[in-house]
This record gives structure tokens, C-alpha cells and sequence, in this order.
């Protein structure tokens, strides 16, 4: 993208200053980097914005600087907020003060470390610019030390307490939010949390992958940003939200707390694969449910982590400490947390002799049904009825003040009646109102009437494999003039996230369609079209022909004895001569054990001409297309196991993939048809795609295997705007099939491919066709190179 910054910043005397200048490329060239086409845009558009307040130079200057390192913190979606943040301050204070925050920015969204808080934290500073304008550049001064010690809450009742106690003492805000007086430094005592989710998030995502072997999505949250309670553990959208901040409890760290929590957490994701129905429950009832639904995956995650059980343990047997005031919870709630330490401790014994005997039956019955949450349901029943007949049921308030603070809500076990798209992904369904397809004969189909006004989303859809033809026979059957080609079941692939090196677990949907089918002659006439290219190719066929069992003479070693060679040598012997010691034969076998996939990008890009000017100029799909069918020949000819499959993408949960030609299918007038009907649209998903790709190539028993990718440019898609994101999840996509034995060669058609091919694939794994043209001509050579 080549702008004229000049256009973007009228303010900024860029011709007087050699620094400005030098300070606008570089932060340009780094927003270039980290945004998306849509984010930049956005970020100049910013500038021109902060240009009109006419607040100086310097004011603009930070901008630039300092909002590509907020987006890399956390998501470019933050800088219209930043900017609309920065306009409305304009009205309340001086260009200085402003500037002084936008340096700040960085720091915040480094200490807060997500999207919403910042959001909130900008919330924040223009409700203090109207309550206590003088505070605000102290309080920049000193921001590095108050969010160190202060969630977004913490600093929110801080800063409110400073501007409400001298809110006609402009001297003593000052004081205030400089931390020069005694009461900010107690303010800020008090408002002081134990341990901050910002500086252990690392080590939690690490911890969690130890133990699980598989990555896990954690963010934290401002419960705090009222009251300073805070909100309890929680999982949504796969997600582990976690607290921003926790004190310590009864003794154990807030540390201690954060691993038990995430463990937790990351124990529902993976044993609680289904959900439970809400319907005709109570709160009451599910609370009962949820206590033995956390004791059931905690039992299993003990099961292959002893240690965990010392970790959880502890927050029931912890006594109050010194400081610690003491508390009387509801009969009810009290009753449930004994119930659940003796769920988790078989040498507890509690006073009430029925949460002993609900423990041992549970305990005894968790083996056999141990994989369904189902056992829950049973034994949380049975308590809730024990319970009813002992104590009153408290409000919904005071049943969720449960006692151990590791423990989520359970809001990821329920299912309700409605479909909600928040709980589970928004393409999420309950298995009941899934689309049920049936496979039916033609009889069936002309015996039941059709619903006309039914779509793609309808509750059944039959599908008849054969032709189906009207009564008034027209020569044109039903399933071609009304009928569609069907979808298979989607796969889904996980997808690697650069920002905080982890994998986002089923990120990807791949489903498999059928494109139409178009004219088989026409792939057959690429020999007579290409007719001494085709005679080149054949050379390299003979060439790469596997030659089966090979015996070469003249080895001292080998597995045969060559007689005239052993003739010979009794001749040397007996006139006198050194014999020659060369007189075994050794035997090779000349195989080519090789399957292969090629791999086609069918993006919108493909239908672009080659020569744009000139109307008869071939597209690059065409193209394609015809050096595909020159190379399946090459391919069959030589008897490698090969296919043919081509992708396109609208979005992660679309990645479309099209099988033209498969292993085990002959190479005959059906894919040759599939082939030349070939069309294409969309976007670029290339990691998804491999890695389905490779999920194919290892139902191969060759012992070598080979992904063939043809592109016309590097990743993208609709819903990712960081162009790094899809770069480097196709490169670990590709790391991922090497550690299977699956080879991955690129063949580019972008001429600007040498700023990313070479990090994705890898030296010597891809070639750039700068003629398209020349590509019927080059792909044949290419793939004769690297397979021989």
C-alpha cells in the first residue's frame, strides 16, 4: 500500500524536520506490519482526526508512535475507541495532558491486557477529566506504579475516591494523584490486590500445557470494576476467563489460587463434552448438579494428576487466619461445601450422615459412568432432595456465595431451551435442532410431497443419488434442473495464534463440496494444444519411471555370485595375475513408494487475466487448470498414487474444499470432467487447508508423501485482519505435516512472494513463477525436481 503521508498530516512540518520525517516512516512501516487494511486505514484516519483539534504536533506525533504498540497488545479494533477517547478530551483539557496519555497508552494496555478493560480504562479517564481535570497528568506521571499494584477497578474506586474528597481543591488533586499525600497512599493500600492475572499469565498458559498437552485461551475480567469482590472464575466462547486479580485466601498465595482456578477451568473444556438440559430445574436444583458435575472432572483430572488433589484440597481445609473475618454462610451453602470436600476427600467424615453415605455411593458408582456428565445429574437430584428436607432454599444471590474461590460458575455446563450462540460458539446448535439428511430412493421421493417454501435450513433434507426424472419427460432430470450438490460432515482444525503461541482449539471448519462438472475433452486436447511440451514431458516420464529390481555387477559385496566374473578371476589365478575382487552382484529395487496431493488455491484472485489490457488473454485459473492436467497425466503415466483437490475459504467457519480427483480413483473422464469444470472465489484459509490436506495424504500407506500447493498469493480471509495471523498459522500448519513424514512444496504465482514464501515453507520448499504464463511449462519440472 504506498500513501502520501504528507496527505495525512497537514500539522506535521515533516519538510523542517529530518526527525519527524524519520519518526513518521518508521511508525508507519510498523503499523504496516501489525494492521490490517482496515485497521490502517482506521489509524490514518486517526491522524487526520488529531491533525483538526489543532493541539500541536507533538500530540499527533505520539499518536503515531505510540498506537501500533497498543494494537499489538491488544487487537487493532482499539483505535477508533482511542481515537473518539482523544476527541471528546479535547473539551476538557490541554493538548500537554492529552499527548501524556496517548505515551501512556502502550503501558496500559501492556498492564491490562485486554480489549474491554481498555476500553474501560478510557471510559475511566474522561469521567475524571469532568470530575478532576487537575489530576489527570499527575495521575500519567505516576500510571506505571498504579497499575502495577491496581486492577482497572481498583484504580476506578482509587481515582474516584481523590476526585469526590477534593473535588474543589485543585491543589490537593494534584497532591492526590501525584501520591504525595497520605490518604492516596492509603487509598491505594487498600484498593491493592495480592496478585495480578497480567504478570502470571504466561506462566498459567504454561502450566496448563504441561499438564494437558494442548492449549488453552485465557483472558481476564474487570469483576472487580464496582465492587471489590470481583466476578468468580468462568468459561465462555472456550475462553477461561479468570479474575484480573486475586487476593490471597486463608493463607495460600494468589498464585496457588490462579493454577487451581485454571486447572479447574481447563478440567470442564475437557471432560464436560456435552451439555446438561436446563429445562424445569430450579437454581437450587443446579447448583446441587454443579457441585457434583466439578467433583466428577475433578476426580478425573486427579486420576492422571495426583498432585492436583493437594492443590484443590487445600481451599476446604484452610483455617482462617489472623485477619481473616469470620463468616456464616447460609445452612444450605454450608451443607454443599462440606458436601463438596467430602466428594473430594475419602477420609473426610461429616456429622450429617447422609453427606458421607451421597460421598462413598458417588465414589462407587464414578468408575462405570465416569465419561457422562449424566452421573451428576443423578447423584445432584439425590442431594437437592436431602437438602429440601433439612433447610430452606435461600434466594439465587446467596447460593452463589460458595465459599471455595477456585471454582467457576458453571455457566459451560447448561444447555437452555432457546438457542443461545454466546455459551458455545456462534456456530453452535444443539444436537435436537440439528438438520437431519436422509438417503432415499426415487419411489420415496415421488411418493411424499415437498415443503416449497423450505431452504438450505430446513429441519430434513432427502437426498436421491439417482437420476430422478418428471412424469412429462423433458430429457432434464430433477436432481439436475432443481437439485444440489451435497456437503459432507465438517472437520474441524485447530489454528495457531502468533500473538500468545498457542493453539486456538477447533478454530477452523473445513467441509468438502463439489464443484460442477465441465467438459472432459477439453483436458484431453491439452496434448494436441501443448504438443511439444507434452513431448519433453514424456522424456521426463521414462526418466522417473520406476525401473523395479536392478542386479549391478562389479561389487566386492552383494547378494549373488556373477559367474563370469568368478570365471575370470580362476583364469587371473592361473596365469599368474591379480585377480579383480569385484564378483558379487547386488540387487536394488527402483520403486517410487510416493503419493501425492495437489493442493490448488481456487481464491477469487484466480479468475483475474494475466494480461489485464487484453480481454483474450488467458485467467490465471485457466492456466492452472491446464498445468494441472499436463502434470495428472505426467503423474498416471508414471503410476504414482496421486490427487487432486482444490479450496477456497468465506471465513473460519466456511473453508471450502473440493475433491476433483482422489487416491484410489482412476484418472478417467469423471475427474477430467470435475476438472474442467473448475471455478473459483472467495478467500485464502491455506492453513485449515493443509492441514485437511494432510489428514488425506495419511489415509496413504506410501511411505513418502507429498503436498503439491499451487497459489497465486499468500493468506487471507474475511474475518482475520492481522495479514501476519494466517502467515504464520500456515507456517506452523506446515511444521505440523513435517513432524507426520508429509512433505509441503509451494509452487507461487505472486512475484511478491519473496517476502513471506521463504518463512512459511521453509529453503528449497517452493518456486516462484514470475510468467504465469510458463506455468503448464514449469510445473511439470518442478514436480519432476523435487520427486526424483
Amino acid at each position: 500500500m504506498t500513501i502520501a503521508l504528507s496527505d495525512y498530516l497537514p500539522c506535521v512540518e515533516t519538510d523542517d524536520h529530518q526527525t519527524h520525517r524519520q519518526v513518521l516512516e518508521s511508525s508507519y512501516h510498523e503499523a504496516a506490519r501489525l494492521m490490517s487494511p482496515r485497521g490502517l486505514d482506521n489509524y490514518l484516519q486517526g491522524v487526520k482526526a488529531l491533525c483538526a483539534l489543532g493541539k500541536g504536533q507533538d500530540l499527533v506525533l505520539g499518536y503515531l508512535q505510540s498506537m501500533p504498540s497498543v494494537v499489538k497488545e491488544v487487537g487493532e479494533d482499539i483505535i477508533p475507541d482511542s481515537v473518539e477517547a482523544l476527541m471528546k478530551l479535547a473539551s476538557h483539557t490541554s493538548g500537554t495532558v492529552i499527548a501524556l496519555l496517548v505515551a501512556n497508552l502502550p503501558l496500559a494496555a501492556q498492564r491490562l491486557g485486554d480489549a474491554e478493560l481498555m476500553r474501560g480504562f478510557l471510559g475511566l479517564i474522561h469521567q475524571l477529566a469532568g470530575k478532576a481535570p487537575r489530576g489527570l497528568r499527575p495521575m500519567m506521571e505516576n500510571l506505571d506504579e498504579l497499575l502495577s499494584k491496581l486492577t482497572l477497578g481498583g484504580l476506578r474506586r482509587w481515582a474516584l475516591w481523590g476526585a469526590q474528597a477534593h473535588a474543589r481543591d485543585f491543589a490537593g488533586q494534584m497532591d492526590y494523584f501525584g501520591l504525595k499525600t497520605d490518604s492516596a497512599r492509603a487509598v491505594l493500600q487498600k484498593e491493592r490486590r495480592g496478585t495480578l492475572f497480567v504478570d502470571h499469565q504466561r506462566k498459567l498458559n504454561f502450566y496448563l500445557r504441561a499438564l494437558w498437552g494442548r492449549a488453552f485461551f485465557m483472558r481476564p475480567t474487570s469483576g472487580d470494576y464496582e465492587t471489590r469482590q470481583g466476578l468468580r472464575p468462568f468459561i465462555e466462547d472456550w475462553y477461561i476467563h479468570l479474575p484480573d486479580a486475586f487476593d490471597d485466601y486463608r493463607g495460600i498465595t494468589g498464585i496457588e489460587l490462579y493454577r487451581a482456578a485454571a486447572a479447574h477451568c481447563a478440567a470442564h473444556l475437557v471432560y464436560t463434552t456435552a451439555p446438561l438440559s436446563a429445562e424445569q430445574l430450579t437454581p437450587a436444583h443446579m447448583k446441587c448438579i454443579e457441585l457434583f458435575e466439578d467433583a466428577r472432572v475433578e476426580h478425573l483430572a486427579m486420576a492422571r494428576f495426583p498432585g492436583l488433589k493437594k492443590l484443590w484440597l487445600g481451599f476446604f481445609t484452610a483455617p482462617l487466619g489472623v485477619r481473616d473475618e469470620p463468616i456464616e454462610p447460609h445452612p444450605a451453602v454450608e451443607l454443599m461445601a462440606r458436601m463438596g470436600r467430602a466428594l473430594l476427600d475419602e477420609t473426610y467424615r461429616d456429622e450429617e450422615g447422609f453427606v458421607n453415605d451421597l460421598a462413598r455411593g458417588f465414589r462407587a458408582d464414578l468408575p462405570q459412568r465416569a465419561a457422562s456428565n449424566r452421573l451428576s445429574w443423578d447423584w445432584g437430584v439425590t442431594l437437592y432432595n436431602h437438602l429440601s428436607e433439612r433447610v430452606a432454599w435461600p434466594n439465587l444471590r446467596v447460593l452463589g456465595q460458595f465459599p471455595v474461590p477456585y471454582r467457576d460458575d458453571n455457566r459451560y455446563l447448561w444447555a437452555f431451551s432457546e438457542v443461545e450462540h454466546g455459551g458455545r460458539g456462534a456456530d453452535y446448535v444443539p444436537a435436537t435442532q440439528q438438520q437431519v439428511r436422509r438417503y432415499v430412493s426415487a419411489l420415496e421421493l415421488a411418493n411424499e410431497v415437498d415443503v416449497e417454501t423450505a431452504g438450505d435450513d430446513a429441519q430434513e433434507i432427502w437426498v436421491c443419488a439417482s437420476e430422478f426424472f418428471p412424469y412429462e419427460d423433458q430429457g432434464v432430470s430433477f436432481n439436475r434442473s432443481e437439485g444440489k450438490e451435497p456437503v459432507s460432515e465438517p472437520y474441524r482444525y485447530q489454528e495457531w495464534d502468533y500473538h500468545v503461541q498457542l493453539y486456538r482449539p477447533d478454530w477452523a471448519t473445513v467441509i468438502e463440496r463439489r464443484q460442477p462438472k465441465g467438459d472432459p475433452a477439453s483436458i484431453d486436447e491439452l496434448l494436441v494444444k501443448y504438443r511439444p511440451l507434452a513431448s519433453r514431458i514424456r522424456h521426463l516420464i521414462d526418466a522417473l519411471q520406476p525401473q523395479g529390481v536392478v542386479r549391478r555387477r562389479g561389487y566386492e559385496e552383494g547378494e549373488e555370485l556373477d559367474l563370469n566374473a568368478a570365471v575370470r578371476a580362476m583364469i587371473d589365478i592361473r596365469r599368474g595375475v591379480m585377480p579383480d575382487p569385484r564378483l558379487q552382484i547386488r540387487i536394488t529395487r527402483h520403486i517410487r513408494d510416493l503419493a501425492v496431493l495437489i493442493l490448488i488455491d481456487l481464491s477469487e484472485s484466480t479468475n483475474e487475466r494475466v494480461c489485464k489490457d487484453d480481454p483474450a488473454s488467458p485467467t490465471v485459473l485457466g492456466l492452472t487448470r491446464e498445468a494441472t492436467g499436463l502434470l495428472a497425466w505426467a503423474i498416471d503415466s508414471i503410476g504414482d498414487p496421486f490427487a487432486i483437490h482444490g479450496f477456497a475459504s468465506d471465513g473460519r467457519h466456511d473453508v471450502q474444499y473440493y475433491r476433483f480427483k482422489d487416491f484410489a480413483q482412476p484418472y478417467d473422464e469423471q475427474p477430467k470432467a470435475r476438472l474442467a469444470g473448475m471455478k473459483g472465489g472467495l478467500s485464502t484459509r491455506m492453513g485449515a487447508a493443509l492441514r485437511h490436506a494432510g489428514w488425506h495424504l495419511r489415509q496413504q500407506p506410501s511411505q513418502k508423501k507429498l503436498v503439491l500447493l499451487i497459489t497465486d498469493g499468500e493468506p487471507a480471509d474475511i474475518d482475520e485482519r492481522d495479514p501476519k495471523y494466517l502467515r504464520q498459522d500456515t507456517k506452523k500448519a506446515v511444521e505440523d505435516l513435517g513432524l507426520m513424514g508429509i512433505h509441503s512444496y509451494c509452487l507461487t504465482l505472486d512475484p511478491l512472494a519473496d517476502r513471506y514464501v521463504a518463512r512459511i515453507f521453509g529453503e528449497n520448499r517452493y518456486a516462484i513463477v514470475d510468467q504465469v504464463e510458463r506455468l503448464p511449462e514449469r510445473l511439470p519440472a518442478v514436480f519432476a525436481a523435487i520427486t526424483a
